[in-house]
């Protein structure tokens, strides 16, 4: 039914360390001093890039109700010292790594600034990958007669159901050259509430965020790694939910125009 599924799936990659925190700061390359992740707090130098996760990169726990107004503040101040023109009249290995830092801080704060991307995003630290299945994916199957498998989720397929008959009526009215404002009216209120469904798919995804950022603040044991990975699973259960829903929108608008 949907032109393309993101599809979600705990799946650990190989030497994932999904708890593990970054590496110590090492010192700075120029004065030997601690240095911190981009630039050094004693000489002002900056120091090549070094391998943490996007939100250590900012300075922030690995938490997912997230400061936008924090996290924005951080990006322009890092943006002004990271930013190459800074280093113009420096050693050419002080500009390639002004670049690096610049590039990651830009990738960074576009991925934590998202809320779906950044709960993906910490999936993905967690050990979930994402696995996408492309529109043009889609497409191909359905040219070759090759239908892709497509979970409905259990409380939409009623609602699926009968979305599918009316699209399916629709198209063959337009071929025919046929109007039916009846139907029309029918789609268009699916749409509606399909588009009320992933804004609410948003909010249940929030009360996972909560929950998880209080396991974040409390001490480590059994039963904490057991809801960590009950909530996981409840935001990957989300993610999907949202991504399927999205994507029959996205049917509707494709037979609609």
């Amino acid at each position: 039914m949907a032109n393309a599924e993101s599809k979600l799936s705990l799946v650990a990659p190989p030497g994932a360390t999904p708890h593990a925190n970054s590496e110590a700061t090492p010192s700075c390359w120029s004065c030997g001093e601690m240095r911190a992740h981009h630039f050094c707090g004693s000489c002002g130098k900056v120091q090549p890039p070094s391998p943490v996760d996007y939100f250590a990169f900012f300075g922030f726990p690995r938490k997912l109700d997230l400061d936008t107004s924090a996290l924005e503040k951080e990006f322009y101040a890092l943006s002004r010292k990271l930013h190459p023109d800074v280093f113009g009249q420096a050693a050419d290995k002080e500009r390639s790594w002004s670049l690096e830092q610049s590039s990651r801080l830009n990738d960074a704060y576009r991925t934590l600034k998202d809320p779906i991307k950044r709960t993906e995003y910490l999936l993905k630290l967690e050990g979930v990958e994402l696995e996408e299945q492309s529109k043009q994916a889609t497409e191909q199957a359905r040219a070759s007669g090759d239908l892709k498998k497509q979970v409905v989720p259990p409380d939409l397929l009623e609602e699926v159901f009968e979305l599918n008959m009316h699209l399916e009526e629709l198209r063959t009215q337009k071929k025919l050259g046929e109007d039916d404002p009846a139907l029309l009216e029918e789609i268009g209120k699916a749409k509606l509430s399909l588009e009320e469904k992933h804004d609410a798919l948003l909010n249940e995804l929030k009360a996972e965020w909560e929950k998880w950022d209080q396991l974040a603040d409390g001490a480590t044991n059994s039963a904490s790694d057991s809801n960590r990975r009950k909530i996981l699973d409840k935001m990957v259960d989300v993610l999907n939910r949202r991504n399927y829903v999205w994507n029959l929108v996205r049917d509707v608008n494709e037979a609609i125009e």
